[in-house]
């Protein structure tokens, strides 16, 4: 039986299935009390977890076979040389078809978006693929949270980031994001 809602592990979080939520932190303090319990959660109620962060001390979780899958996330967005929104939505793609194929009930995806401020990627094309993620979230039951330094993204960036994320994770609350823009309406401002 499939979770009407899927528990985030921070606080008593938790948000329906096809979420695409952003994270904004202070510190390695507050990026461990995200990243840590959102996987201790998603490994302990089985389910399949991918993690594109960046270096950090991470526990040594235990996962049966491939349950649990980390990686650089220049490994997952630049893999191919260079980034391309319409390349990592087709990655997302294949890699949740395929978590979800199997007995795996729930998707949960951890993406550290400091890598993009680090490459030159233009703010176009991460508004254009944080935007659409906002189509594919749904389309699976999973949960995609995108994690945001805050002292590495400037205030202009960062406010085109929260208009791509229907929900906001502030410290232990979820909030629906008034600020939020369609993907439509978003990427026609971008192009």
């Amino acid at each position: 039986m499939r979770a009407e809602t899927i528990e985030l592990g921070i606080a008593d979080l938790a948000v329906p299935p096809g979420t695409h939520l952003c994270g904004f932190y202070r510190g390695s303090d507050e990026r461990r009390n995200m990243v840590v319990p959102y996987v201790d959660t998603g490994l302990t109620a089985g389910d399949r977890c991918l993690c594109a962060v960046d270096e950090m001390e991470l526990p040594a979780w235990e996962a049966e076979g491939s349950q649990l899958d980390i990686r650089s996330p220049r490994d997952i967005y630049l893999g191919r040389g260079e980034f391309a929104a319409a390349e990592m939505l087709g990655f997302w793609e294949t890699w949740s078809s395929a978590a979800l194929s199997g007995s795996y009930t729930v998707a949960r995806v951890l993406g550290e978006m400091t890598w993009a401020v680090q490459e030159v990627i233009g703010p176009a094309n991460l508004i254009t693929y944080e935007s659409e993620l906002n189509r594919f979230a749904p389309r699976y039951h999973q949960v995609i949270l995108c994690l945001y330094d805050l002292e590495k993204f400037g205030g202009a960036l960062l406010m085109d980031v929260i208009r791509t994320h229907p929900k906001v994770l502030m410290g232990t609350t979820v909030v629906e994001n008034l600020y939020h823009v369609p993907p439509d309406q978003l990427i026609h401002h971008w192009s």
